[in-house]
């Protein structure tokens, strides 16, 4: 009889504190699961790496999350998500959620027909992804993806509302002002951070997609079609690892999470 998975943890890794947003709404779509995170903090950004270094990483972050005896694996990082996730599913056989699918259909319930943007990190953007997935489900909607990586450096250091956010955001969505779209998907999970100066510079009939509510609905999705839901109504055990800094992630993390982070724990 194969073990009962049903009282294991979920994984979720991201290059920083952006995963932590996916999180958020895994706990409250899922809030009996057992969640162990892992933030590669010492190798962020992830979006100005090469592809091959993007997919080294990713290999190294399962393997660690693996010995935590992990029932399924979000992988909280666009960047990654963009250029890595096909061959890691096929090299491991875990059942792997990431931020692309959400995202995507997440587009199609909202948008209206118009336009639709996608910021994201360089390596995101770069590797065409998000922009093929949409024109080949929606081929005849206009994409424009514009690469934002400041965005990341501004959430990594606290600077949510801020002078320079403004200042920052208004730089990047210049194309859009002349050219407005319908919809935007916020295709790193650092950006929901940055809503508010965002919705703020395009204005309220523009649509901004978060992937992460999708995501969640997802994973909760495949545990109960898997039967892997955890029966237990004992309180969840949410465990944080970093590969750098973890004070500054405990610190900061409360603010992504909208929950009290006692410990991190420092991956060897």
């Amino acid at each position: 009889m194969p073990p009962d998975l049903s009282s294991s943890k979920i994984g979720i890794f991201d290059s920083g504190f952006g995963g932590l947003t996916v999180m958020r709404s895994v706990m409250s779509a899922l809030p009996n699961e057992h969640i162990v995170y892992f933030g590669d903090t010492a190798r962020l950004p992830y979006g100005e790496k090469s592809a091959d270094a993007i997919l080294r990483y990713t290999v190294e972050n399962i393997e660690f999350l693996l010995e935590h005896q992990i029932k399924l694996l979000i992988i909280a990082c666009n960047t990654v998500c963009a250029i890595a996730l096909d061959q890691v599913k096929e090299r491991f056989s875990i059942p792997i959620i990431g931020m692309i699918e959400p995202a995507i259909s997440k587009i199609k319930e909202v948008t209206q027909g118009g336009p639709i943007a996608v910021l994201g990190t360089r390596g995101t953007v770069r590797s065409g992804m998000y922009q093929q997935k949409i024109s080949s489900i929606l081929p005849k909607y206009p994409v424009v993806a514009i690469a934002c990586p400041l965005f990341v450096s501004l959430v990594e250091e606290g600077y949510f509302e801020h002078p320079l956010v403004d200042i920052v955001v208004q730089e990047y969505l210049r194309p859009l002002k002349n050219n407005p779209v319908d919809t935007v998907l916020l295709a790193c999970t650092h950006y929901p951070l940055l809503k508010s100066a965002i919705a703020k510079e395009l204005g309220d009939s523009t649509v901004l997609i978060d992937p992460a509510l999708g995501c969640a609905d997802q994973a909760k999705a495949f545990l109960q079609k898997h039967t892997l839901l955890n029966p237990s109504s004992d309180p969840p055990r949410y465990t944080f690892f970093v590969s750098d800094d973890p004070e500054k992630f405990r610190l900061l993390g409360k603010t992504f999470l909208n929950y009290p982070i006692e410990h991190v724990h420092l991956k060897s």
